[in-house]
């Protein structure tokens, strides 16, 4: 069975790029660190899908990020995710949410947010509404807007052999503009066929015989795909320096100790008075070890 693995493919003779996400462990690695509704879970999956989609489509290094927000129960769903397919996300929610709750009920009023971190150029963001019934929807119309690109999604969650997956395929228009409505109109019928237990289970190379066998596709290297948090007992020490001594202080006599938690992965980092202390004096020497 296949999982955590990014294919990128093109069609030679019609201009169409295209790309297939299947995933399992990442999504199931980010989902552990919370008790989320079962909605929620959905929805963080989907993002998560479409954020490794848009990944791919740019050739940059650098990082990704969507976020959802909104006024409703959910507040906030964001994935992260870089050039070398390395993903995490969270969610925050308050009160109750409905078994069937869909993407409105649970954001209410919102937008979701398109952020884009090269490593060298500028930070480019992009703010779309809610308009559709669902985040593939939300995300085609971003693309309809913005980059003038005809793109379809299929995003898709569930289990299979009682395993979490989250999956999903684009189709885009090359943006040499070389592609032709009629090819992409045909190609986007073909790919409307997909099966979840397909889409869950299959090698790329049979899902894309099955769906486009009478087209000539190149597909290219895989790419793994993984949850990966960057958070760092250093980086939580380097947060607790750019705090004032005095606060630092008052929170050692009330609490004993300084613990800060990660959200992204559950990992809490914990440091003792001692731990506190060698912290500021290393920092005014101009060390930077960390003990």
């Amino acid at each position: 069975m296949v999982n955590n693995v990014l294919n990128r493919y093109l069609f030679e003779d019609l201009s169409v790029r295209g790309e297939l996400v299947q995933l399992d462990e990442a999504y199931q690695k980010m989902l552990s660190n919370k008790d989320y509704p079962a909605p929620l879970e959905t929805l963080l999956g989907e993002l998560l899908v479409a954020t490794t989609l848009l990944t791919a489509t740019i050739k940059f290094e650098g990082s990704i990020t969507l976020q959802l927000q909104g006024d409703g129960p959910v507040s906030l769903v964001v994935i992260n995710g870089n050039n070398e397919q390395q993903v995490r996300g969270i969610a925050r929610w308050e009160g109750d949410i409905a078994a069937d709750a869909s993407l409105h009920d649970m954001l209410g009023k919102g937008h979701l947010v398109i952020t884009i971190e090269p490593k060298q150029g500028e930070r480019y963001q992009g703010v779309v509404g809610l308009e559709g019934d669902n985040l593939a929807q939300i995300i085609e119309a971003y693309f309809e807007r913005s980059e003038q690109l005809k793109t379809r999604l299929w995003i898709r969650t569930g289990e299979s052999e009682g395993v979490s997956h989250a999956a999903g395929m684009l189709l885009q228009v090359m943006p040499d503009g070389s592609g032709s409505e009629n090819d992409f109109d045909h190609l986007e019928k073909l790919t409307e066929t997909i099966k979840d237990t397909e889409l869950f289970t299959l090698e790329a190379n049979e899902l894309l015989y099955r769906l486009y066998n009478q087209e000539k596709v190149q597909l290219f290297e895989p790419q793994a795909v993984e949850f990966k948090c960057g958070c760092s007992r250093e980086r939580s020490a380097s947060a607790i320096l750019t705090i004032d001594k005095a606060e630092v202080d008052d929170i050692l006599a009330s609490e004993g100790e300084i613990s800060l938690h990660c959200d992204y992965c559950g990992t809490s980092y914990t440091f003792t008075p001692a731990d506190v202390a060698d912290l500021f004096a290393n920092a005014s020497s101009g060390k930077n070890t960390l003990h």
